[in-house]
């Protein structure tokens, strides 16, 4: 009887090693593509300004390029946003970055200096246009700018483009009929603490670190940009297509927004790279993207948007080869 039960356990425990080398196998396939090794070498990614999503996500992102491919050197680059970002891509001086639709779309409309070797990877996220005053302004609408000091944001960033146009469509000079400021979402928020400007434009994911933490020492609201401002931002033509009307919602900031979502403007971003750039590395890091969506996440919200689904959706870019091949070896 010993002997049988013997072989009977004998027998469990080598269907369970063979269940166990399965799932490693299948986690082999998620990790390693094919079956290759990881790729190596340095890659160069530009990310944004400090307290911006574009670093968190950026500094997120390396710590998983390094759990798939651990002899990868990931250097980041802040830069000013995304004008900064499509152009160290386009020149050369980044291999991946993050930018705005309406950013890459303007570049290339313009023609500008390597437009044609740009390549989509994944679409991640939106950023949602979010004009600060203090709780106390007498500034409703973007047309009560008029007069006031205002930050639009540094000369290359997505945020400038933004506010331009959309002080534009609302009646106003950007240069003329406010006061403007070149300053971001590093310097902005405390600017508007010490009564310096009167209100700032910023557009990026939600929650934004550099609003969280304003929000935690002073009082301020948003202004809403209303669905009819928008419909004139369209008719500026160009890369405004990629602008559309939506509401930021009440959870985004509780503390500041009290149950009451915000009119604005969100555009989609998307994670971006060259023709030249190696098929297979850029492969893997689509794959990355992708599969630590959750784990990023948890700490960058925005990321947890990032959807198989949607990702494959570059506009106004085509995609990379590599990405191709990635989103090729997971369809259903």
């Amino acid at each position: 009887m010993s002997s049988v039960l013997a072989r009977i356990g004998r027998r469990r425990a080598l269907q369970g090693a063979a269940a166990g080398f399965v799932v490693f196998g299948l986690l082999l396939w998620w990790l390693l593509p094919l079956g290759e090794s990881p790729p190596s070498g340095t890659i160069t990614l530009s990310t944004g300004t400090q307290a911006g999503v574009y670093q968190q996500y950026g500094k997120l992102l390396r710590k998983e390029f390094d759990k798939d491919m651990p002899k990868l050197k990931v250097d980041l680059l802040t830069s000013d946003g995304s004008q900064e970002n499509v152009r160290r891509v386009a020149t050369g001086k980044a291999d991946f970055t993050i930018a705005a639709a309406d950013a890459v779309d303007t570049y290339e409309l313009g023609h500008r200096t390597g437009y044609h070797r740009l390549r989509g990877v994944a679409r991640l996220y939106d950023d949602y246009v979010q004009l600060v005053v203090p709780r106390d302004s007498d500034v409703r609408s973007v047309a009560d700018l008029r007069g006031k000091r205002v930050a639009i944001g540094p000369t290359r960033s997505g945020v400038r483009l933004i506010a331009d146009r959309v002080l534009t469509a609302a009646g106003l000079d950007p240069q003329k009929d406010v006061t403007p400021f070149a300053d971001g979402i590093d310097t902005g928020p405390d600017r508007l603490k010490r009564g310096e400007i009167d209100a700032f434009f910023w557009s990026g994911g939600l929650p934004t670190e550099g609003l969280q933490d304003l929000a935690s020492g002073f009082t301020f609201r948003f202004v809403p940009i209303a669905a009819d401002l928008v419909a004139t931002l369209h008719k500026q033509g160009g890369a405004t297509r990629y602008y559309r009307a939506t509401s930021m919602p009440e959870s985004a900031y509780p503390s500041i927004q009290n149950g009451v979502a915000v009119p604005t403007i969100a555009v989609s971003n998307i994670l971006m790279t060259r023709a030249d750039v190696d098929p297979r590395l850029t492969e893997w890091v689509t794959r990355t993207v992708i599969k630590s969506r959750d784990e990023i996440g948890a700490h960058v919200h925005s990321a947890q948007l990032v959807d198989l689904r949607t990702a494959i959706y570059t506009d106004p870019l085509a995609l990379h080869e590599g990405a191709r091949r990635y989103y090729r070896s997971v369809k259903p």
